[in-house]
């Protein structure tokens, strides 16, 4: 099988490289990780660890020990500058590799805000790399005034923690209402009143024109015409996948780095996997950006290229924790036509097209998000009359 080079450290790349050695694969393996810190969990970085509740040491997938155990070369700090698919080699800003085998799992970058308005200004952050969230801890003290600009997962979650922790929330979003590209009217209202209930100035249909301020940011102008006193910005206004380096040697791109049923590129003995990579779902291409896709994805390619020819079936879920509300979401809801709301003390929303159940965002209700799952993976529907019913029991469902 020879030498098996996976670019990214997060976990695509960490379940990768596990499944290779886990699975038999006795050649060598390098993971190589633009961050100085081994392959961790992102989802925490805006819940957890922001706050407080989890150590850094707890973030990490793997302690550094155990690639040295398995035989697995760990690099760090180090930037791939460059892919000869032609010659099966990689360059980097410290040293060049040859490969049998190349993994792009790069993942996805946040889209920042432009230096035009201000997004340059000392005090304005995103919520991606550790290294993000631990420079703007410090500045979650309480009292302080914060402005959020955009209201999916990431904004609204960096909201709840500042709430809990006291801080003085606004949180603009440009759509219509918040999570409006994710998620129905009624999941969106549901989660509306929630952080309005802890205090939080959510604004929609209201962006941001201008950040002000002599090098730090102390002010910001909206579009409504308003103007807000500000001590530091968090920018939530979403992610690209992170294909440039596929794209520069060559290799195809469709919302991502387009693979085949079993991760393969454009390129010879090139796969890909995890938040960057595009691939076939349904008789349509999608993009995934998501814990369990990135794991199930990743050791899907790995099993590949030691010969299994496994297709990729993937099993879309998702999860949100705010305040005291985790939101376990199952299944896509894209072309979705109506919502049925489902209120039996903890509430869940119910995605149909027609008569087919496409997807459940259920909240607190571990029950139906479970049920809902069971049934979409399946192929299966939900008669809506039942699913509204509080008093029916959904287990009955699954018969």
């Amino acid at each position: 099988m020879g030498h098996v080079v996976v670019i990214g450290g997060g976990q695509a790349g960490l379940s990768c490289v596990a499944k290779l050695r886990s699975g038999g694969h006795r050649d060598p393996i390098t993971l190589i990780g633009s961050e100085a810190v081994p392959p961790y969990q992102r989802p925490p970085l805006s819940k957890a660890y922001l706050i407080g509740d989890l150590s850094k040491e707890r973030l990490f997938l793997r302690q550094r020990a155990y690639f040295d155990e398995q035989d697995i070369v760990l690099k760090l700090g180090m930037t791939v500058t460059g892919i000869d698919t032609g010659a099966q080699m990689l360059t980097t800003n410290t040293e060049t590799f040859c490969y049998d085998d190349l993994v792009l799992a790069t993942g996805s970058v946040p889209r920042r805000l432009p230096a035009a308005i201000g997004g340059d200004l000392d005090g304005v952050f995103v919520v991606r790399d550790v290294s993000d969230v631990d420079a703007m801890a410090p500045r979650f003290i309480k009292g302080a005034r914060v402005l959020i600009v955009g209201g999916g997962y990431i904004g609204l979650e960096a909201a709840s923690v500042a709430a809990k922790l006291g801080l003085q929330v606004t949180l603009v979003e440009m759509a219509d209402r918040i999570l409006q590209r994710v998620a129905s009217p009624e999941t969106s209202s549901f989660f509306r009143d929630l952080h309005r209930a802890h205090g939080v100035d959510i604004r929609e249909g209201v962006g941001l024109s201008q950040l002000t301020g002599d090098r730090v940011v102390t002010g910001a102008a909206l579009s409504d015409g308003s103007m807000l006193e500000v001590d530091f910005v968090i920018a939530g206004v979403g992610v690209a996948p992170a294909t440039q380096l596929a794209e520069t040697a060559g290799i195809d791109i469709d919302n991502g780095i387009r693979t085949d049923v079993h991760g393969l590129t454009s390129a010879a003995h090139v796969w890909a996997a995890g938040d960057c990579a595009s691939f076939p779902y349904r008789g349509g291409r999608i993009r995934l950006e998501s814990v369990p896709n990135a794991i199930e994805q990743a050791e899907c390619v790995a099993d590949n290229i030691m010969g299994a020819g496994k297709d990729y079936v993937a099993k879309p879920w998702f999860w949100s924790d705010q305040y005291d509300v985790k939101l376990q979401i199952a299944g896509l809801n894209a072309g979705y036509d109506r919502v049925i709301v489902r209120d039996a003390g903890a509430k869940s929303f119910w995605y149909y097209r027609g008569e087919e159940l496409l997807a459940v965002d259920a909240a607190n209700d571990a029950r139906a998000y479970m049920i809902g799952k069971r049934l979409i993976e399946a192929g299966k529907s939900a008669d809506p009359a039942f699913v509204k019913n509080p008093d029916f029991d959904l287990k009955a469902l699954l018969k």
